[in-house]
């Protein structure tokens, strides 16, 4: 079976301009490319990483981060600011990513496997005495937030378990 793109996720720079995407295949992979300028693309890693929504995530004063763009959407359709870097839960987290988020309440929900708990954790390690407030939210029950919401929970719910994290501090 030939591999398709089933989905193209845009990275632009902070005025909205395109700097890279990440394609979803199915079969599941994932590859970056970028525009060549002749209306074509370099099928690589672009030199200039930033974070996923980054003009959303200047103009926000909470953002979630978590593993991976559909994450990202399944959030936005709930109503709230979401972010994720390139590469999955292997991705370094770059200087740059911690300067985009500098000042704000981020909630980091980790994906529910080893790699995405030790992602969460390098990612809070980077984040701390940067951030304004810093909230780690373990989901029960489900691998991924986007599997949560699709079990039927609510974005009420979500800022309830929030709130019982954060009061539980």
């Amino acid at each position: 079976m030939a591999s398709r793109i089933v989905a193209t996720y845009d990275y632009t720079d902070a005025a909205g301009q395109l700097l890279y995407q990440v394609c979803r295949f199915d079969p599941k992979d994932f590859r970056p490319r970028y525009p060549d300028g002749a209306g074509g693309w370099i099928w690589k890693k672009h030199p200039s990483q930033v974070l996923y929504r980054l003009p959303e995530v200047l103009e926000a004063a909470i953002v979630f981060v978590v593993e991976g763009e559909k994450d990202v959407e399944k959030l936005r359709e709930h109503g709230f600011v979401a972010t994720t870097n390139a590469g999955g839960a292997k991705a370094h987290w770059l200087p740059q990513y911690t300067d985009a988020l500098r000042g704000r309440e981020v909630i980091l929900i980790p994906d529910d496997d080893v790699p995405g708990r030790q992602r969460a954790a390098a990612i809070a390690r980077a984040l701390l005495g940067h951030v304004a407030r810093l909230t780690a939210l373990e989901l029960e029950d489900s691998k991924d937030i986007a599997e949560w919401f699709d079990r039927g929970h609510s974005d009420v719910e979500l800022i309830a378990c929030i709130e019982e994290v954060t009061h539980a501090s």
